[in-house]
């Protein structure tokens, strides 16, 4: 088994894919805003970002706005933190050093949908 696709889901379609393709800069794979979802290209997975409905039931509309457990690989993690402020993308706080040695930065994206940054430690030889 292998894990290759991860969903986020949000309430304006077409905002969240200019996002993800533009200021986050994963390429479109597939779908559009009129059919209802939107695939990007994130490395070793797709990122598929879904349309809910504002007259989705509650269960649905409880998927938009929450933390995903997604992170994003990068080698700098406050290089790649003051680029994505410098367009715009609203953070939860500062960079910040994890027990394990990593670097972690939580940003919002358009619908609230709570990803990261990570930046492993350097392994010792």
């Amino acid at each position: 088994m292998q894990l290759r696709t991860a969903r986020i889901f949000v309430r304006d379609l077409p905002g969240a894919s200019r996002f993800y393709e533009e200021t986050l800069g994963l390429p479109l794979k597939a779908g559009k805003s009129e059919h209802g979802f939107c695939v990007f290209d994130a490395g070793p997975m797709s990122l598929v970002v879904e349309h809910v409905d504002a007259g989705a039931p509650p269960e649905d509309q409880a998927l938009v706005g929450r933390f995903t457990g997604l992170s994003f690989d990068v080698a700098d993690v406050q290089s790649k933190y003051d680029e994505l402020c410098a367009l715009g993308v609203a953070f939860s706080g500062l960079p910040e050093r994890q027990d394990w040695g990593g670097i972690l930065a939580t940003l919002f994206d358009p619908a609230g949908n709570e990803l990261q940054l990570v930046q492993h430690p350097l392994r010792q030889r």
